[in-house]
C-alpha cells in the first residue's frame, strides 16, 4: 500500500471516451480547377493585413467584411470545442444560412457566383471569399489568426468571453505545421524542413503545459509569428491542395485509431487493477495466519456461541474472502447500532482465509455484538449433486469458457474474467434457508458496503409475503431486465418483462420462513439447469437472482441502499448522508489504490490504522 500522499495523486476516476467523428466527416475537400488558385482557401491574419484592412475606404472591401465575419465568428463561439473537420462545399451551399455548421464549411470554387477575391501573398493581405461565409470563417486550413490580433480582440471583449482562445490557437498552428512536415513538396526543401522543425520546437517549448493564457511566457507572441511566417514560405511551396487534404484526412484517422486503442488499453487496465490485490492484502492474511496457529487451542473459540441460532436476535449473513473489507462491515454496524448486544453476525469465507480470518476478529473483537466465522468446506451438502450451479462452476468448459484457454473460445467481456464468479462463496446467498435453519429472518450484507446507520427497524418491516427486500436501480432506462437477461431467448419473453425495474443485491432483508414454505431454493436450481449452456444470461448472481425472486421482491426507500461508489464519481453527498448502507459496487473499490478519493474516507473511517497487523503489512489509509 502507498502513504496517503501517494493516494491522493492518483486519479479519481477514468474516464470513458467515444469515438464521436463521423465517416462521413472524412470526405475530402475538391481540388480547385484553376490554375492560380492550388490550395485551400482560407483567412492569415498579420500584422500587415490588419493595418491595411483598417485603412481600407471601402466598407465592403474583402479585407474589412473578412475581419467583421471574423471577429462575430471569435465573439459567438469562443469557449466551444471545435473540430478541425474539412469536408465538401459547393456553389449550392452559399445558400445556407448563418445558423449552419461553420466547422464543415470550407471553400468554393472560383469563377463561381460566390464573388472570390485572391489577395497576393506577397503583399500578406487577406485570402477570402467576399461573399461567402462558409470560406470568410475559421474552419479552414489556413485560418491561424496571428496572436497580436488576438490580443487586441481579448482587450476589446468587456466579457472575458475569449478566455484561453491563443493557447487553441497555437496548438491548431502546430498540428498545421506537422501538416507541412509531411507534405512532398517541403520535405524536398531540406533547408526549410529544419528551419520548419526549429520553429515547431520552439512553439512547443513555449506552449509547454499552459492551460490557459495567462500562462503563456511573455517571448509568446514572437515565436508565433516567427512560425506563422515560415509557415507562409512553406505554403508558396505547396502546389497541390490533394495532398494536404490527403495528410490531414491520414492524421485524423491516425488519431481515432489512437482513441480506440487506448481506450481498449483503459478499460483492460481498470479491470486488471480490481481484480489485483496490493502487497498488504497479501501480507495481512499470512501474518495473521501465523499468529492463528500459535494460539491455544482453547484461545481459538468466539464466546456467545448459544446467540447464534437465538431467532429473537438481528442477524445478519457476510460470505467474504477479504479480511479487511469483512471488518469494515462488522465495525460500521456495530458502532451505529443502538444495541449492538443484539446483532449476530455469521461470516464464511474459504478454506485459505478460514484462519486468518477468525484471527483477525479474536484479536479485534466486535464490542458485545456476537460473531462466528465458519469454513465454506464444512457444508457438505453444499455438493455438485446437490448444486447445478456448482456442479457448471467446477466443469472444465465453464473455466475455458471465461479464461480464454485452447480449449474454447473465451467470452470476449473483460468484467467476466474474473475469479470470484468461479467461486461459490458468491452464490451462498441463493442458500441461506439451509445455511441458517434455525432462524426467520436475516439480512444479508456484500463486503464493500459501509453501514452509516442503525439497521435494527430492518427486522420490524412487514414483507407482506414477500421474501427480499430489495432497493430498485432503474431509472428511466436503465437497469431494467433487459439489461441482464437474453431477450432473444423465447424461454426469457414467455416469462419476464424486458422493462421490468432491477434491483441490488447488497443489503437485501429475506424472509426465510417464507423462503422455505415457497421453495425458493428449488426455483432457483431449476433456472440454473435451463442457463447450463450460457444463453438465457451471463456468468454472475444479480441475473438468477432477478428471475429467482420475480415477483417476490418488496421495494424498500431508497435511502436505505445507495450504490455506485465504486463507479460514479457523482453520487450525491445528499444521498450519502441520508443512507443507511453505502455500497463502492464497481471496480474502484475503496481497499484498492484506483479507489475513489473522495469516497474512500467514509470506508477507512471503521478501520484502526494503527493495530499491529496493519502497521506491519504498511497497510495506511
Amino acid at each position: 500500500m502507498r502513504n496517503k500522499k501517494e493516494r491522493r495523486d492518483l486519479p479519481g476516476e477514468i474516464v470513458n471516451q467515444g469515438r464521436g467523428v463521423k465517416a462521413s466527416k472524412l470526405n475530402a475537400l475538391p481540388l480547385e480547377t484553376v490554375g492560380s488558385l492550388k490550395e485551400p482557401v482560407g483567412i492569415v491574419f498579420s500584422e500587415e493585413s490588419r493595418e491595411s484592412a483598417s485603412k481600407s475606404t471601402e466598407p465592403d472591401s474583402p479585407s474589412s467584411f473578412a475581419r467583421q465575419l471574423f471577429l462575430e465568428f471569435l465573439l459567438r463561439k469562443a469557449g466551444e470545442h471545435k473540430n478541425r473537420v474539412l469536408s465538401e462545399a459547393t456553389a449550392a451551399d452559399s445558400a445556407r444560412s448563418e445558423d449552419d455548421d461553420l466547422i464543415e464549411q470550407v471553400t468554393s470554387k472560383e469563377g463561381e457566383d460566390d464573388g472570390l477575391a485572391t489577395v497576393s501573398v506577397d503583399q500578406q493581405q487577406i485570402t477570402t471569399a467576399s461573399q461567402q461565409r462558409s470560406a470568410s470563417e475559421a474552419s479552414s486550413l489556413e485560418n491561424v489568426p496571428e496572436q497580436t490580433s488576438m490580443e487586441n480582440s481579448l482587450e476589446g471583449n468587456k466579457d472575458g468571453a475569449l478566455l484561453d482562445t491563443r493557447i487553441r490557437n497555437i496548438r491548431d498552428l502546430l498540428i498545421k505545421a506537422k501538416v507541412y512536415l509531411g507534405l512532398g513538396a517541403i520535405r524536398a526543401n531540406p533547408q526549410y524542413l529544419k528551419d520548419l522543425r526549429q520553429r515547431i520546437r520552439e512553439v512547443q517549448k513555449v506552449l509547454g503545459d499552459a492551460s490557459k493564457d495567462s500562462d503563456l511566457p511573455k517571448n509568446a507572441n514572437e515565436k508565433v509569428k516567427t512560425l506563422e511566417q515560415t509557415l507562409i514560405k512553406g505554403k508558396l511551396m505547396q502546389d497541390d491542395c490533394s495532398v494536404v487534404v490527403k495528410k490531414l484526412r491520414a492524421m485524423l484517422h491516425s488519431a481515432e485509431e489512437q482513441l480506440h486503442a487506448h481506450k481498449k488499453q483503459t478499460v483492460f487496465l481498470t479491470q486488471l487493477a480490481a481484480k489485483t490485490l496490493p502487497k498488504g492484502l497479501h501480507c495481512l492474511p499470512l501474518r495473521l495466519a501465523n499468529e492463528y496457529f500459535l494460539l491455544d487451542p482453547s484461545h481459538q473459540q468466539f464466546p456467545n456461541k448459544e446467540k447464534l441460532d437465538d431467532p429473537k436476535l438481528y442477524h445478519y449473513a457476510l460470505f467474504s474472502d477479504n479480511i479487511l473489507a469483512a471488518a469494515v462491515v462488522v465495525n460500521s454496524t456495530v458502532l451505529n447500532a443502538k444495541h449492538p448486544s443484539h446483532h449476530v453476525f455469521h461470516i464464511v469465507t474459504d478454506r485459505l482465509n478460514y484462519a486468518p480470518m477468525r484471527m483477525w476478529f479474536l484479536s479485534n473483537p466486535p464490542g458485545k455484538a456476537t460473531i462466528e466465522v465458519r469454513n465454506i468446506e464444512e457444508f457438505t451438502w453444499l455438493n455438485a449433486s446437490y448444486s447445478p450451479v456448482l456442479k457448471q462452476l467446477e466443469s472444465q468448459s465453464m473455466i475455458d469458457y471465461y479464461f480464454r484457454t485452447h480449449r474454447a473460445n473465451s467470452d470476449s467481456n473483460l468484467k467476466y474474467r474474473n475469479p470470484k464468479y468461479l467461486s461459490i462463496l458468491n452464490h451462498l446467498r441463493f442458500y441461506l434457508p439451509e445455511i441458517y435453519p434455525n432462524l426467520h429472518k436475516i439480512v444479508f450484507l456484500d463486503d464493500d458496503v459501509v453501514i452509516k446507520k442503525d439497521l435494527t427497524s430492518l427486522w420490524s418491516i412487514d414483507m407482506k409475503g414477500k421474501v427480499i427486500g430489495v432497493v430498485e436501480t432503474c431509472g428511466e432506462s436503465f437497469h431494467r431486465f433487459d439489461r441482464y437477461l437474453n431477450f432473444s431467448n423465447p424461454v426469457i419473453v414467455k416469462n419476464f418483462d424486458p422493462h421490468a425495474c432491477g434491483w441490488a443485491f447488497g443489503m437485501n432483508v429475506f424472509d426465510l420462513a417464507e423462503w422455505r414454505r415457497q421453495n425458493i431454493t428449488e426455483i432457483y436450481h431449476s433456472w440454473q439447469k435451463l442457463n447450463q449452456d450460457r444463453l438465457l444470461w451471463k456468468l454472475g448472481t444479480l441475473p438468477p437472482g432477478l428471475i429467482t425472486f420475480w415477483n417476490k421482491t418488496l421495494p424498500l426507500n431508497r435511502s436505505w441502499h445507495v450504490l455506485g461508489l465504486g463507479y460514479n464519481p457523482h453520487v450525491s453527498s445528499r444521498d450519502i448522508e441520508r443512507a443507511a448502507v453505502i455500497h463502492y459496487n464497481g471496480n474502484m473499490k475503496p481497499w484498492l489504490e484506483i479507489g475513489l478519493p473522495k469516497f474512500r474516507n467514509y470506508w477507512s473511517a471503521y478501520l484502526d490504522y494503527d493495530q499491529p497487523f496493519l502497521r506491519e503489512c504498511n497497510i495506511n489509509p
